[in-house]
């Protein structure tokens, strides 16, 4: 399985991205996909997880009403659309595959990983 996550950019504070991540699998839709994202010196923290089917989703709280998941099973792809972008938003934004839907927000109910993409938000 290789996830390949793209879309990052240099975007001044209230501007937009939308974070794509193409997943090489068979079976995409069978998969649930999050996407994660680390600053320097902090942990990694979940942002958005979308389920196998797509009808459901959640959000970490920092996100709601500014960030949208949404996937593609067609395409073999998840989207992350961010608006209302805040320089504490500044992070390497990973995406990730699993099975497991019991807590999409822990890093273990994921199997794979991408690389990430970098988001840099200016003040």
């Amino acid at each position: 399985v290789q996830l390949q996550a793209s879309g990052g950019g240099l975007v001044q504070a209230g501007g937009s991205l939308r974070l794509t991540c193409e997943a090489s699998v068979r079976g995409f839709s069978g998969y649930s996909m999050g996407w994660f994202r680390q600053a320097p010196g902090k942990e990694r923290e979940f942002v958005a997880a979308i389920r196998w089917g797509g009808g459901v989703t959640y959000s970490a709280d920092s996100v709601k009403g500014r960030f949208t998941i949404s996937r593609d099973n067609a395409q073999n792809t998840v989207y992350l659309q961010m608006n209302s972008l805040k320089p504490e938003d500044t992070a390497v934004y990973v995406c990730a595959a699993g099975t497991d839907w019991y807590r999409p927000e822990m890093i273990s109910s994921y199997l794979y990983w991408g690389q990430g993409t970098q988001v840099t938000v200016s003040s």
